[in-house]
């Protein structure tokens, strides 16, 4: 299942073990530990990271595969939200090494509607037809989310994606209790929300077992918070469990090409 988001022209700015599937009611209550909220959301995220050819984005074909995964918002039925663009900055060793400059970023109620997107004729033509003749390479992560509270994403926000591989030992629920720990302390500084889980498609996930997305007002904002020291020390007990991240930023679309916000 290749599902992937919209490629334009990158911006040439600076630069979570393979858990148990039997966990997925631990996360829910490691999740929810500490963390108020009225009501819990789970949309299913879904994230493609694209590594496009130099030739196709100096050609133009990129921002054409860009606009073809777009339209897909009025084409796949059960389709709640997609985003697709460049990268604005890559901001680990490994996603400089990865290389990715476009991703998409969809979401979904449910796992059959993900399901349903995959195999639509619309999306398999945008594959064929655009993506993989225009791809040297392409990462997907998909997460069912395990945070508490609604995730939403609205034009001009900028958002942190985190993919991560677990050190060896290391259990998945152990990761969702630092992660919890962290986002809770972002969240009670400058109201951050964020979407996290443990990745259920491993196949084309190139062995990244987490994802998440910590949504932002603006690049300011994020700056902010990397420099705080509660966030930077509630951050430490997430690293000390991680082998590898996968960390980029990437700004939604505007105002006036970007579809509603997305709140599930």
């Amino acid at each position: 299942m290749i599902s992937l988001k919209a490629l334009s022209s990158p911006r040439p700015l600076p630069t979570l073990r393979r858990p148990n599937p039997s966990s997925a009611s631990a996360l829910r209550v490691v999740a929810s530990a500490g963390m108020a909220s009225s009501a819990v959301a789970t949309p299913i995220e879904h994230i493609v990271l694209i590594k496009v050819r130099p030739e196709s984005a100096a050609s133009g074909a990129a921002t054409a595969m860009v606009s073809a995964m777009e339209a897909l918002d009025t084409q796949v039925p059960g389709l709640a939200y997609i985003h697709a663009g460049p990268v604005l900055r890559l901001s680990s060793p490994a996603a400089e090494a990865l290389g990715p400059t476009h991703l998409l970023h969809s979401r979904y109620a449910t796992k059959p509607d993900l399901a349903a997107y995959a195999t639509h004729p619309a999306h398999v033509a945008v594959v064929q037809g655009h993506v993989l003749p225009n791809a040297l390479d392409t990462t997907a992560v998909d997460w069912v989310n395990a945070a508490p509270c609604a995730c939403p994403v609205a034009p001009g926000n900028v958002v942190r994606l985190t993919l991560a591989k677990a050190r060896e030992g290391v259990e998945t629920v152990q990761i969702l209790e630092a992660v919890t720990a962290a986002t809770k302390v972002a969240a009670e500084i400058m109201g951050i929300r964020v979407s996290f889980g443990e990745s259920f498609s491993p196949a084309r996930a190139k062995g990244y077992q987490f994802g998440m997305v910590a949504v932002f007002n603006s690049v300011e904002e994020l700056d902010a918070v990397e420099g705080n020291e509660k966030v930077l020390e509630a951050r430490a007990g997430i690293r000390s469990r991680l082998a590898e991240q996968v960390v980029l930023d990437f700004v939604v679309g505007s105002a006036g090409d970007a579809s509603a916000p997305a709140n599930l």
